[in-house]
């Protein structure tokens, strides 16, 4: 009986044993052919293609937000000039078309963050370069007035430097998405490489 309890064990403990890599059937150490390669990167494509899309979307919608706040103080400063609170503190040492100016300034570098953003292209990525550089003369217009008043406001910290935060993460997002692109785009070039040099040995 103890015999049978003995081979009982032993032959469970192998059945629920995990599977090592010397089973042939799950080696994954194989070389992949070429059919399953070519796979792998379409689905490394697809899947990258997706991401880009949904980030640039996501970060775009965003900034349209901020736009859009932004052309509500322009229009609430331009119909009842200096009731938005973070518009009058600057009411004794700014004209109300110089705070609109600097409005649409900042809706001017979301734009240009914008489509940089959505059209994925060497032509429009100079864009967001452009949103940079508009968001950082935005960010010294609103700090020098700033620093003109009795007392810094710290609550309206976001209107130098939102604009340019915008356009700095924009930028950032783009980048780290051209980089993975080109990382797909290498391994592409290596199946590429690959394929030809067996067609050469055949």
């Amino acid at each position: 009986m103890k015999k049978l309890a003995r081979n009982w064990r032993k032959s469970r403990d192998e059945n629920s044993s995990l599977p090592t890599w010397e089973d042939p059937s799950l080696d994954d150490s194989r070389p992949m052919d070429t059919q399953e390669q070519e796979e792998l990167v379409r689905s490394l494509e697809r899947t990258q293609a997706q991401q880009s899309l949904l980030w640039r979307r996501v970060f775009a919608g965003l900034l349209f937000c901020y736009a859009a706040f932004q052309v509500y103080s322009i229009y609430q400063q331009a119909t009842s000039p200096w009731e938005l609170r973070y518009h009058a503190y600057f009411m004794e040492d700014m004209s109300s078309w110089m705070v609109i100016s600097a409005d649409w300034v900042a809706v001017l570098a979301c734009s240009m963050a914008i489509m940089g953003l959505l059209h994925n292209s060497k032509q429009y990525r100079p864009l967001i370069w452009y949103s940079c550089f508009a968001g950082l003369a935005l960010a010294v217009f609103w700090l020098y007035y700033m620093l003109r008043m009795s007392r810094f406001r710290w609550d309206v910290l976001w209107l130098p430097f939102g604009p340019l935060s915008g356009a700095g993460l924009s930028l950032y997002v783009d980048h780290l998405l051209i980089e993975s692109s080109e990382e797909v785009r290498k391994l592409r070039g290596y199946i590429g490489r690959t394929q030809k040099g067996d067609c050469l040995d055949h």
